[in-house]
């Protein structure tokens, strides 16, 4: 193989991750993972969605990953406040594991959501990318 040949194709990664590069994080899909009800956690299928979120997250190097949780309206304030929090927590342990590193997590339980929400909506975690 010629020798300019085997330059341009050593540069091909280069070229794919230079295309990552202007790409927005902000235009990444909102993942979400539901819960069962009192719940905080993670099935395979929701596992599933924070390893596609982890993903996504390592095609940008300086990408920041919010972690959203919310309970449903049954039960106290504190108590879906609380379980809010472990949801998300679980969630950003999980992305952890998957590689994103933890200065780049963040974390936050906003507890109850309206009335006007299926039940099942309500129980879920929010996985959001989004520039520094």
């Amino acid at each position: 193989m010629h020798r300019r040949t085997l330059s341009l194709l050593a540069l091909l990664p280069l070229l794919g991750a230079c295309a990552n590069l202007n790409r927005d994080p902000a235009a990444e899909p909102v993942r979400v993972v539901f819960f069962n009800e009192d719940s905080d956690t993670l099935d395979a299928p929701a596992r599933a969605v924070v390893q596609s979120a982890a993903e996504a997250a390592a095609r940008f190097s300086n990408v920041r990953v919010n972690v959203f949780g919310y309970a449903g309206p049954v039960g106290g304030a504190a108590f879906n406040r609380a379980l809010s929090e472990e949801r998300a927590r679980h969630v950003s342990e999980l992305l952890r594991q998957y590689g994103v590193p933890a200065e780049r997590v963040f974390i936050l339980g906003r507890g109850e959501v309206p009335f006007d929400m299926a039940p099942v909506e309500s129980r879920r975690v929010e996985i959001r990318l989004a520039t520094p």
